[in-house]
């Protein structure tokens, strides 16, 4: 089953998308802010997910920020709009520069796309963190020792 993760912005939101084994986060689309709950429900028919990830804007202090306000109170929409979804939050600090490193935008439309790669950068911490968790539960081969 595939994860989406979102890099809520004001005008622009950067969507990722996971493989089906969850190993791996690709950039999906970036998408109008406004249009996202129309994207999301093709998304979610399309690709029957589960859970949607949102990356959280804390401060680099981590404290709240406006920004961060704003992300909450479209995950209380996503929540009221997709209550079969589950809207884990993941800390985002840096996920734009860290796509920004990967692949400086030159243009308009290359710095539009970036939000997709900052989405991707969520989702693949978010895997990762998933993989790790995985990795502590005991296996089938150690419960025969």
């Amino acid at each position: 089953m595939r994860i989406v993760a979102l890099d809520i912005g004001d005008v622009w939101t950067g969507i990722a998308m996971s493989d089906p084994l969850q190993m791996f986060a690709k950039p999906h689309r970036t998408s109008r802010t406004d249009e996202l709950i129309s994207t999301l429900k093709s998304l979610i028919a399309e690709y029957n997910i589960k859970t949607v990830v949102i990356g959280f804007p804390r401060t680099m202090r981590n404290t709240i920020s406006e920004q961060t306000q704003k992300v909450l109170n479209y995950k209380e929409l996503l929540e009221k709009t997709f209550p079969e979804i589950t809207f884990p939050l993941w800390d985002e600090r840096l996920s734009s520069r860290q796509a920004s490193s990967i692949k400086s935008p030159k243009n308009k439309q290359e710095k539009i796309e970036s939000h997709s790669l900052a989405a991707a950068v969520i989702l693949d911490g978010y895997l990762a963190r998933l993989r790790f968790q995985k990795s502590l539960e005991p296996s089938d081969d150690t419960l025969l020792e």
